[in-house]
């Protein structure tokens, strides 16, 4: 893990585990992380799992998994394997500071700014059904706001539940907002009525867990999802309740899918997971998010992790919403890719043939020549199954596809004229000139031209008369395979 140099400026992503990373908190987290290594502050994880019902710590180790895919290392939460604290304001799991909530919730009512709520389910429901009825929207009026504390505590006492409620002070005033996203943001304080801080189970709230556990981990900075400016009114009275100094919030811009509509599942992959078995690019995935609610100060569009760490400012996100591009993110990866290492670039690629059965020479020699040649050709390292296929020994069949080709009169001279040059070749390979010149030797000697040279010349390498363009994958087989692939053909001619 990184250290920090400025320990007053402190961000931290609080994913909730009840699912994968979505792109959205990839990108909130990516933001954090930029600013924490730009500013030389601390970028903390935190996990916030106090939904009991649908948090998981399989959940929890798949977006921690994400996150270390994406390169995105935090300063302090749980550590990556053992799921160990991290970091000298622990535990980073709200489920670990249950007693943390309990002590806050008392000091709040002690000072008359919370109290305990017996409401039943149906009288909620009762007040809820009324604010419908009347179109407005729904905040509770509790019997139990100005009872004494002891009342409660004696029913407490006696076995009963109670939830405990923040007290809103009923004179109307505007909480005002700096936000770093959006400019001033003004919240009139009757928005809210008296909200739930610790439900009637003893499970807290997340506006409460929230500000307690960035209270104690000294967040500075806060930089969330647009949709959490709904949240901010409550927090903020909590803050002052306490008497603590807020943070400076930043509520980036909301993603939206091609239809312009906010970015989900129907869109197709949405998660971090689902890219990288798409074949994906860590960098390249960082890269395109990061570019969904910022941008450059010089104008780049292909950056690295480093510099977009020296470009990233507090004052460039846009609160404009973003739009998911997929061909653009196909453009970005396929940028990161060509720019790979060949040797790298083998390595990433290795087991989405391995997963197909494609085996392929193993020579460095080869592969290096492979990869010049197929580079250009790819967007994402899935695409080199459909590339490499038609080099794997073994794999060579005519599909049905190709007996239209094959029943051209001068097909079978074609094939066996290709046949004869390439037996009388020199060398193992033919080089792209070569097959060129191969080619144009077939067409002067069986008088054919057009579909009628290429098409039964690609059914004799390929099995098929359509696909990937002949003068990348000829100069790759080498001439012993080209001539069993084409006396297949004649075979089946027969």
């Amino acid at each position: 893990m990184a250290s920090s140099t400025n320990s007053a400026f402190r961000v931290r992503f609080a994913p909730s585990p009840t699912g994968y990373l979505h792109v959205g908190g990839a990108r909130t987290a990516l933001y954090c992380y930029l600013l924490a290594r730009h500013m030389g502050g601390a970028f903390v994880l935190r996990i916030e799992d106090t939904d009991e019902e649908r948090s998981t710590e399989e959940s929890m180790r798949m977006q921690i998994a994400d996150l270390e895919w994406l390169g995105l290392r935090w300063d302090e939460g749980p550590h990556p394997q053992t799921l160990k604290d991290l970091g000298p304001h622990g535990p980073y799991r709200q489920s670990q500071r249950k007693h943390l909530y309990q002590d806050y919730a008392q000091r709040l009512i002690k000072s008359g700014h919370a109290f305990y709520c017996f409401m039943t389910d149906e009288e909620l429901e009762q007040q809820r059904k009324q604010a419908e009825a009347s179109g407005q929207a729904q905040q509770i009026l509790s019997p139990y706001r100005d009872r004494a504390l002891s009342e409660a505590q004696a029913r407490l006492a006696r076995g009963e539940k109670a939830a405990i409620r923040f007290k809103v002070n009923p004179v109307k005033r505007d909480y005002v907002l700096n936000d770093l996203v959006r400019g001033e943001v003004v919240f009139p304080s009757d928005m809210v009525g008296d909200f739930v801080l610790i439900r009637s189970s003893g499970m807290p709230v997340y506006n409460f867990c929230c500000v307690i556990d960035d209270v104690l981990m000294q967040i500075s900075h806060v930089y969330r999802a647009e949709e959490h400016l709904s949240n901010t009114l409550r927090q903020m009275m909590i803050y002052e309740a306490l008497g603590a100094k807020l943070p400076q919030f930043g509520h980036l811009s909301i993603i939206l899918g091609p239809d312009k509509q906010k970015l989900s599942k129907r869109h197709g992959a949405t998660s971090c997971n689902e890219y990288r078995l798409n074949g994906y690019l860590p960098q390249a995935i960082n890269n395109f998010i990061a570019m969904l609610g910022w941008s450059s100060p010089k104008g780049q569009e292909i950056m690295s992790m480093a510099e977009m760490t020296e470009q990233i400012s507090l004052d460039r996100f846009n609160s404009s919403p973003a739009v998911f591009d997929d061909q653009k993110l196909k453009w970005v990866n396929a940028s990161h890719l060509r720019a790979l290492p060949d040797d790298e670039l083998w390595t990433l690629i290795q087991p989405f043939l391995e997963s197909a059965g494609i085996k392929v020479p193993s020579d460095t020699g080869w592969r290096h020549r492979a990869l010049e040649l197929m580079k250009p050709y790819m967007s994402t390292l899935a695409d080199s199954v459909e590339l490499f296929k038609p080099l794997a020994r073994g794999s060579f069949q005519v599909l049905p596809e190709a007996q239209e080709t094959l029943a051209w009169e001068s097909s079978r001279a074609v094939v066996g004229k290709w046949m004869e040059i390439i037996q009388g070749h020199p060398k193992a390979h033919l080089s792209e000139e070569e097959f060129n010149a191969a080619q144009e030797q077939v067409k002067s000697s069986c008088q054919v031209k057009g579909k009628f040279l290429f098409m039964p010349i690609r059914v004799a390498v390929l099995g098929k008369p359509h696909g990937a363009e002949l003068k990348i994958l000829v100069p790759l087989l080498d001439k012993s395979e080209l001539v069993a692939r084409a006396q297949t053909v004649l075979n089946g001619m027969a």
